[in-house]
């Protein structure tokens, strides 16, 4: 369960606005973020001296450069972690003190479009929603190839599933301030670090009753670049283990983005062909078994196809394409790890 926040937080601050002007506070954790703190505050200080947003918070989380300076030069207002409590819980921090009515999360390496708090609070206005999160952009900053893949397949993932969500995105998302306290905010102590915080933030939203909207004109463009280390230990520790682990705790998986039953059948394709080309490889099965295969996931994968081809042309969509079918089997392969540690669990018990 949650612990930095409670609901007795959520009591108005001093200079609190009325309930009848909604504004938006933008709340941005940061570590070590002077790299590209410039970047992502320009167009939200822009914002804030039109009168989109009412503030932006930067939240200091024990960062050792020089992060707080450059936030305090573009009018952020800084507030210190008092440690390192990861995003989530430096998130918890700001959001007691935050003088909006909606606190809209952006992250440090994510530069907003200069149309987003005008689609965030439409998106607000119509839908009557207490969340909604938007998406990365299609043009990622990282010219290398797996910064690229990753950063266009987020794109992908999330303007396929526009509408009712089941879950939460904080790098480009907001919830009322009043559903954020009393939920008791992001689980600190579960998550210390960038993981899954947010889609665990979701889940308790959702049951509570509560609407989640996906909007994917609300965008950003990300500028983390991706290597294969950091890559493989985001997917794995920071992503598939944790997020594995939380889906087995509730009823089953979701219907949406990336565990979808459509992506469970690319995961199983994506099986299939290793399979079947070990197989084939060891005489054990016909050659043409693989090749079938490898037709089925071309099929299966066309769309994503397409977003590689139009974003980096024909041979870097191949390449991307291939490389997924890695994720799958990666993804795959620690939810089923985690599926047997929960069985075996459950047999000692």
């Amino acid at each position: 369960m949650p612990s930095a926040i409670d609901a007795s937080a959520g009591t108005a601050p001093p200079g609190r606005l009325p309930a009848d002007d909604p504004r938006i506070s933008v709340v941005m954790p940061v570590y070590n973020g002077e790299r590209v703190l410039r970047a992502s505050l320009a167009p939200l200080g822009a914002m804030r001296r039109s009168g989109e947003i009412a503030e932006i918070i930067v939240v200091d989380d024990g960062s050792t450069d020089a992060s707080a300076a450059i936030a305090a030069e573009h009018g952020a207002r800084v507030l210190r972690s008092g440690g390192r409590v990861g995003p989530g819980g430096a998130r918890n921090v700001a959001a007691p003190q935050a003088l909006g009515d909606v606190l809209w999360f952006v992250d440090a390496d994510v530069v907003v479009h200069d149309d987003a708090a005008r689609a965030l609070a439409a998106a607000f206005a119509t839908t009557g929603a207490a969340a909604v999160f938007g998406s990365y952009d299609d043009r990622p900053t990282g010219s290398n190839f797996l910064s690229q893949y990753k950063n266009l397949v987020h794109h992908f993932y999330h303007h396929g599933d526009g509408g009712d969500a089941d879950t939460f995105w904080a790098g480009c998302g907001a919830i009322r301030k009043e559903a954020f306290l009393a939920s008791g905010g992001f689980d600190a102590e579960r998550y210390p670090y960038p993981s899954v915080e947010d889609i665990e933030l979701g889940y308790r939203l959702r049951q509570r009753g509560l609407r989640i909207v996906l909007d994917p004109r609300i965008q950003g463009t990300h500028l983390k670049i991706w290597r294969l280390g950091n890559l493989l230990h985001t997917d794995i520790a920071r992503r598939a283990l944790p997020w594995a682990r939380l889906i087995l705790s509730k009823s089953g998986l979701p219907d949406a983005l990336n565990v979808g039953v459509g992506e469970r059948i690319n995961a199983a394709l994506a099986a299939g062909l290793l399979a079947s080309a070990a197989l084939a490889a060891a005489r054990l099965a016909p050659f043409w078994l693989p090749l079938g295969f490898v037709v089925a996931v071309a099929v299966a994968n066309a769309r994503l196809f397409g977003l590689f081809r139009r974003a980096r042309g024909a041979a870097f969509a191949v390449g991307a394409v291939a490389f997924h079918q890695i994720y799958y089997l990666y993804s795959s392969a620690v939810y089923v790890a985690c599926w047997l540690e929960r069985r075996f669990r459950k047999g000692q018990r």
